[in-house]
């Protein structure tokens, strides 16, 4: 496996990647943010790994449903974008284990939900966790073939800071949807 974004391609089937905060948007009290991700076939279990997760306000626990408005607060975030197409495909996961899925025609255009035939399973880590969030995610809406993947985190610290992580980030203001963020590759599926 890869302990970093940069570097060897790590093997296929496992992964790991360390998000970087945006220089403009510190953390105070978080000092790290990893995701592990493990694929089979159309399934991926993404693993979002927090560093000084006591500091981290996290939204109450409610039933595991479709959500909008999820980055406004703690949230980790994938972006999938299929190599040589303009469309992409953006999942949010709360800690309160609510989720969203949208699908957009180009930058920041024509977003509107995606239907998923599998709802994703998320979960939040306890005490006993290494883990913030942990999501089981069923890819057989995306179409196949290789994609480029951005993953991210907006982190809202019980003080109110909020910092923005992701493996990449383009000049300006934090912009998860920029695909200078996009910089893994997740392989195209392969058959059971």
């Amino acid at each position: 496996m890869s302990d970093a974004a940069t570097g060897p391609r790590p093997p296929p089937g496992k992964q790991r990647w360390v998000l970087v905060p945006h220089p403009d948007m510190p953390p105070k009290g978080v000092q790290g943010v990893q995701v592990r991700i493990i694929f089979e076939g159309d399934d991926v279990l993404l693993t979002f790994i927090v560093a000084g997760s006591e500091c981290v306000a996290l939204p109450d626990w409610v039933t595991s449903v479709r959500a909008d408005g999820l980055w406004k607060t703690t949230c980790c975030e994938m972006f999938l974008a299929p190599v040589g197409s303009d469309t992409y495909f953006e999942f949010n996961y709360s800690p309160s284990t609510q989720w969203a899925a949208y699908r957009f025609d180009g930058y920041r255009a024509g977003g509107r939900d995606l239907s998923l035939a599998v709802a994703p399973h998320v979960d939040r880590g306890d005490d006993e966790s290494d883990y913030l969030v942990e999501v089981d995610q069923d890819l057989s809406d995306i179409p196949s073939g290789a994609v480029r993947m951005g993953l991210a985190a907006v982190i809202e610290e019980t003080d109110g800071t909020k910092s923005y992580w992701a493996l990449a980030h383009a000049p300006g203001p934090p912009d998860f949807h920029n695909r200078d963020c996009f910089i893994a590759t997740l392989p195209a599926p392969t058959p059971p």
